[in-house]
């Protein structure tokens, strides 16, 4: 493997306690672009790492979920981790929490402890404990899940594994036309139909709002600078808030009535103020702006 791609390759191994949270974690994971296998025989763990290596830098960061259900291969999983260390960059990430709280889990959704067999769960937890615990000495990282909630884990595991400067949000802001109906996927919805429609003006009907003409028409009307710079001010903590409860993606959409010239000019004009909050990615999509 080229010196290039071993800087750039990241095997992360996943395991801990039944209960713990790897599911939100392989999740998280998943939204960070890692190329994720779930229940994964520690086993197929070396020719996991093969397959990576031959990938090259198209598959630079994997992550392999294994815990007990892999039976027998779980004893094996010490050992081979230790042997993959010697030439792969390997991290182990342990996941715990307390008895009371992986008994309380188990309960709320109903199903036994993998390992409790004909006893209770907490009789599966400790046998688990006991299996696991030259494992958890040896990880890179150990995280006790016992005070975090499914969209706070998921957000320590995004701060934690997310590339550098990446954002923590990635937001589309969308044009459309409200004859042409509202956007389905739209979280928030705005409506740019207060303005004067340059439509109604001849030599301003055949241009669009990225045109400079029709831009600058639009924005110099009685409330359209005012409407910007409020609904900027609006969104800062909305979508503040969306990274703190790990929202990956929002689109605001602003709508006129056809979707060619106020919303696109509007929708311009917002995406250069978002641009500038932190942990914020903004693209824009002009979904009617070609409509006649």
């Amino acid at each position: 493997m080229a010196a290039g791609a071993e800087q750039q390759q990241e095997v992360l191994i996943v395991t801990g306690m039944s209960g713990a949270g790897r599911s939100t974690v392989g999740n998280a994971l998943e939204d960070l672009d890692w190329y994720v296998v779930d229940n994964l025989p520690p086993q197929m763990l070396r020719p996991l790492v093969e397959l990576v290596e031959r990938a090259g830098t198209s598959l630079p960061r994997i992550a392999a979920v294994v815990d007990v259900r892999g039976r027998d291969f779980f004893s094996e999983l010490q050992e081979i981790i230790q042997a993959l260390r010697t030439g792969t960059n390997v991290r182990v990430v342990f996941l715990d929490a307390t008895d009371a709280v992986l008994v309380r889990r188990f309960e709320s959704v109903r199903r036994p402890h993998p390992l409790q067999g004909n006893g209770t769960i907490l009789d599966g937890i400790e046998a688990e404990r006991i299996r696991l615990a030259e494992l958890r000495e040896s990880s890179d990282m150990v995280i006790d899940t016992s005070d975090l909630n499914i969209h706070q884990l998921a957000t320590l595991i995004t701060e934690t594994f997310a590339e550098e400067g990446r954002a923590g949000l990635q937001v589309t802001i969308l044009s459309f036309g409200f004859k042409y109906g509202l956007p389905a996927d739209a979280d928030l919805v705005a409506d740019a139909r207060f303005l004067p429609n340059p439509f109604w003006i001849p030599e301003l009907r055949h241009l669009s709002g990225e045109d400079a003409a029709v831009s600058e028409y639009v924005l110099s009307q009685p409330g359209a600078h005012e409407f910007i710079d409020a609904y900027a001010a609006a969104l800062a903590p909305v979508l503040a808030g969306y990274q703190r409860e790990n929202k990956r993606h929002a689109t605001i959409a602003i709508g006129c009535t056809g979707g060619k010239h106020r919303s696109v000019a509007i929708v311009r004009e917002l995406a250069e103020r978002l641009e500038q909050l932190p942990g914020v990615v903004v693209s824009v999509k002009h979904r009617d702006r070609g409509r006649e």
